[in-house]
């Protein structure tokens, strides 16, 4: 933009990556570089910002960019084929400019606060794999009190899966959406193709999986899920466990005067999710959601994808009872009726 090739801009990024250069210099470098600085300007700025005392991290703050990123953009554009071992060896001066004020003693809270938030990173970082290894579908984890309890994004798919693994004793096992193709059937072209079935990988460990089991089935039990408590059976009426968890979101956009004064807010999106499990066969995820301005004008909660799931009993129960009988024999169906329920 026009403020950031400004003549004041243009020379302090110059001096900063000519250091004891002079007005002149100044003037025939904005030249070449497409930014020419006024002449009436050049002495003022050289003033100004030629001053021997000013540091990296002063050219820094006065563009608003991080010491580093600025000398890094100087190396580049005086060596545009530099490596990085290259780059990373002559850093070593300007990276101990740049953490010389961790050590002043009159700079500790601001030490404190950026020394809180490193830490809260890195242990984020650490916790990052693990929840991709169950199913998080995204490379960081936001480091975040929403996060630390639970409430971190996802997706609604992910969710489903993670269900699927604690509904399997810990073991994950790739979604399919297909259980078989079958071509030219009742004729000597007759072909099938049938996804191979794989051992799954042991993501959490069995008793772990089943202390899940048995909470989510209390949210059905005594819980925010009741509505779909005693809604499922087998053959012959068995009762089946039914086990999940409910989220709400009403999201909005707010904005705070000083001293936390709610100034406006406006809503951007209203959800409602069920995750849950049925059995040991079916797992999945019920979703509604409404996003815009008009979100503002809903009001449902988690119970109304509980109460869907609950309209689906009748058929699924059908399905349990069938199941039972061919379990012995279709040991492929089970991918089919996972992957039916969470869609």
């Amino acid at each position: 933009g026009e403020r950031v090739h400004s003549p004041r801009h243009v020379a302090i990024v110059f001096f900063a990556w000519h250091p004891g250069a002079d007005g002149e210099a100044l003037q025939r470098w904005s030249d070449a570089q497409g930014y020419p600085v006024p002449p009436e300007d050049v002495a003022k700025l050289e003033h100004a910002y030629g001053n021997p005392k000013l540091t990296l991290l002063d050219y820094g703050y006065l563009v608003g960019r991080h010491p580093l990123d600025l000398w890094v953009a100087g190396e580049l554009s005086r060596t545009p084929a530099l490596g990085w071992d290259e780059l990373m060896s002559r850093s070593t001066g300007p990276r101990q400019l740049a953490s010389n004020w961790l050590l002043e003693a009159r700079q500790k809270h601001p030490q404190d606060l950026r020394v809180r938030i490193q830490m809260e990173q890195d242990a984020f970082a650490q916790m990052t794999p693990s929840w991709r290894r169950l199913g998080f579908p995204f490379e960081q984890l936001v480091p975040s009190y929403a996060t630390a309890i639970g409430s971190s994004a996802d997706r609604p798919a992910a969710l489903a899966e993670l269900m699927g693994i604690i509904a399997n004793d810990g073991v994950r096992r790739s979604p399919t959406s297909i259980q078989s193709l079958r071509f030219a059937t009742d004729t000597p072209y007759h072909t099938v193709f049938a996804p191979k079935a794989g051992d799954g990988e042991r993501v959490m460990s069995v008793p772990v999986a089943r202390a899940l089991r048995k909470s989510l089935a209390e949210v059905v039990e005594t819980g925010t899920a009741r509505r779909v408590a005693g809604a499922f059976q087998g053959a012959g009426g068995k009762p089946i466990v039914v086990g999940g968890k409910t989220g709400s979101g009403d999201n909005r956009f707010d904005t705070f005067a000083g001293r936390g004064r709610l100034i406006s807010s406006r809503p951007v999106s209203r959800t409602a999710a069920f995750v849950f499990y049925i059995g040991d066969r079916y797992f999945g995820i019920l979703t509604a959601s409404i996003t815009g301005k008009v979100s503002g004008q809903y009001q449902f909660t988690s119970a109304l994808p509980v109460t869907a799931l609950r309209f689906l009993a009748p058929e699924i129960n059908a399905r349990l009872s069938r199941n039972v009988v061919a379990r012995t024999a279709t040991p492929a169906l089970t991918a089919q009726t996972q992957e039916g329920v969470s869609r």
